[in-house]
């Protein structure tokens, strides 16, 4: 089976190694007998409807987040067709926050967004750094952990009944207040969480490949065989044990 990755403005939004993430999800892949096929999308560039079945924006800085925030925003309607089709969505950092309606910057400059997540992001004072832990459910498994790493001055504000990717157990999520941290509207998951993410949290890479594969089959997700992840589950309990230590008082 092939799953059709399209990678948002890789030469862009690629400085938290979030790269890794497409390795990661390529390795599991191959380790259960699919392909995944994965082609840069960049400026200008518009997906074809059913084109994709998972997209993955990465995280960037103020300078390059300008830069794309028109595209992106005149990308939104495609990327929303396509969510609602089925596609699955994960944008990180800097993408996470083009995913909602707007950024606005630190210099009051008001970035356009894709518009797919209900929230808008303003710029804060003071950076929230360092490890984080969520508590999350996603179906079926029951409640879940995740745990990475948050490097943003951006308040991101969810709109009232918006569903956040999980409640804070230490570090400070959206906004450092509300306890929340992400969103998540049925495949598209945004989150703060990059170093990169997947590889300290194989059953969320798995969650993703299987809602693609479903994609890609116009069938139900498949159900994986788990995997000798202990080396994931190590590296997981490293970041879960410094973010538990730091806190996430502010």
């Amino acid at each position: 089976m092939r799953i059709r990755v399209g990678h948002l403005y890789p030469e862009y939004l690629n400085i938290y190694a979030d790269r890794g993430n497409i390795a990661v999800l390529t390795r599991r892949a191959v380790l259960r007998g699919l392909e995944l096929d994965v082609t840069a999308i960049g400026l200008g560039e518009t997906p074809a409807p059913g084109a994709y079945d998972l997209f993955y924006v990465g995280g960037g800085q103020d300078r390059e987040q300008a830069l794309i925030a028109p595209d992106i925003a005149a990308k939104g309607p495609a990327l929303s067709e396509a969510a609602e089709g089925g596609a699955v969505i994960l944008a990180v950092c800097g993408g996470y926050q083009l995913l909602g309606r707007h950024y606005r910057d630190r210099y009051g400059n008001e970035l356009p967004g894709a518009g797919l997540l209900p929230l808008h992001t303003v710029a804060g004072d003071r950076r929230m750094i360092g490890d984080v832990l969520l508590d999350c459910e996603f179906e079926p498994g029951g409640p879940r952990t995740l745990a990475g790493f948050e490097n943003h001055a951006g308040r991101t504000i969810l709109d009232d009944g918006a569903e956040p990717l999980g409640r804070v157990v230490a570090g400070f999520g959206n906004d450092g207040e509300s306890g929340y941290e992400g969103c998540r509207v049925g495949r598209v998951v945004g989150t703060y969480l990059h170093g990169p993410l997947l590889p300290r949290n194989p059953w969320l890479a798995d969650w993703l490949l299987a809602q693609a594969a479903g994609h890609a089959t116009g069938g139900d997700p498949p159900v994986f065989e788990p995997l000798d992840d202990v080396l994931e589950a190590e590296a997981q309990a490293v970041s879960a044990a410094r973010a538990r230590a730091r806190g996430g008082k502010y």
